[in-house]
């Protein structure tokens, strides 16, 4: 899907997503001290308003002018400086290049795209992890399809946990892999979980 489809996809429902941060990021990120954040497929920002409100300051980029005008009033609708600590930026992540070497938390949530557009992404994003800070993936892996509940499918937009970490090695920038697994989200009305794929990963220094 290109912006204007996901624009059009945005514009049919007062929220697309959940307000609440995604449950993996919540938990893999909630213990570490705040700091500068990229949020890269912010959508409407649930993750980086939340992480905003712990202190972070975040750039949350995504295509989707309608996503991030829904995720400024959403952030704005939190009586606190949370707003304030968020730069929305609207832009297509095969082309955008992050600031390098930037950020003590990279965050991709959800981006389901092709291999070869996934490295691109994946590569950016290690580029812009400071030493010791922390990149977190997660998506529907490969397994949801037949396994799984919801999500998309097209096998083509899916992985899997050794997907990533085949890409995050061709990256050029060196990662210590630190969680690479499924992980499993009970979903409203169906009898199976939707099947995740997570990859947690901390830059190394020079």
């Amino acid at each position: 899907m290109d912006n204007a489809e996901w624009d059009e996809r945005y514009s049919a429902a007062e929220l697309l997503w959940s307000a609440e941060p995604n449950r993996w990021v919540a938990a893999e990120v909630a213990s570490l001290a705040a700091g500068r954040a990229l949020d890269l497929a912010a959508g409407e920002g649930r993750n980086s308003i939340w992480l905003a409100g712990r202190g972070w300051s975040v750039t949350a980029v995504d295509f989707s002018r309608v996503a991030l005008d829904k995720a400024r009033l959403l952030a704005e609708s939190f009586d606190d400086d949370r707003i304030a600590r968020i730069n929305f930026h609207e832009a297509d992540l095969l082309e955008y290049v992050p600031e390098p070497a930037a950020y003590d938390l990279v965050v991709v949530a959800y981006l389901q795209v092709p291999a070869d557009e996934r490295r691109v992404v994946l590569r950016r994003a290690t580029e812009a992890m400071a030493a010791g800070g922390l990149l977190l993936v997660v998506g529907h892996d490969t397994t949801n399809i037949a396994e799984g509940a919801g999500g998309p499918q097209q096998a083509s937009v899916l992985f899997t946990p050794e997907d990533i970490v085949t890409d995050l090695a061709l990256g050029g920038t060196t990662v210590r892999i630190e969680r690479a697994e499924r992980v499993f989200r009970e979903v409203e009305g169906s009898p199976r979980p939707a099947i995740d794929a997570l990859v947690r990963a901390v830059a190394l220094g020079e």
